[in-house]
């Protein structure tokens, strides 16, 4: 990164990486409950992968990378499903919805915290700026 960060750009940052997490888990939710034929192609939850950036004395957050979650598929036999397999079974995606919900409101609340702090961040300037007249 070249130059300072300033408050804006660390909060701009985390509230992209707070999107990433919110994206991944409105796609677990939609996904959940959802059937594939076999357990290789049965979805599997998201998950984002952070990591800290440092730029001298600050310190912002990015996501490094979204992984699939290691919960596994599980079976449900269903013999008259147009997925089923040759034992009749199909598989479901492995998504936990009550964690996911969490995980959306825990999300929205860090979301909320740093537009909080812009908008503090832009009462300070103001007030800075108003100060000089």
């Amino acid at each position: 990164m070249a130059g300072p960060l300033s408050v804006y750009d660390i909060a701009g940052r985390a509230m992209a990486a707070q999107m990433v997490r919110l994206n991944t888990t409105a796609s677990n939710l939609a996904n959940a409950g959802s059937v594939s034929g076999s357990k290789e192609t049965a979805f599997r939850s998201l998950k984002p992968v952070f990591e800290t950036v440092r730029n001298g004395d600050a310190a912002t957050v990015r996501v490094k990378q979204v992984v699939s979650s290691q919960v596994e598929p599980t079976r449900r036999h269903a013999p008259d499903h147009p997925l089923a397999d040759a034992n009749g079974d199909v598989w479901e995606a492995g998504v936990d919805s009550a964690a996911e919900l969490v995980e959306m409101i825990e999300t929205a609340r860090q979301y909320q915290n740093v537009v909080q702090v812009l908008q503090t961040a832009k009462t300070l300037t103001l007030d800075t700026l108003r100060m000089g007249k």
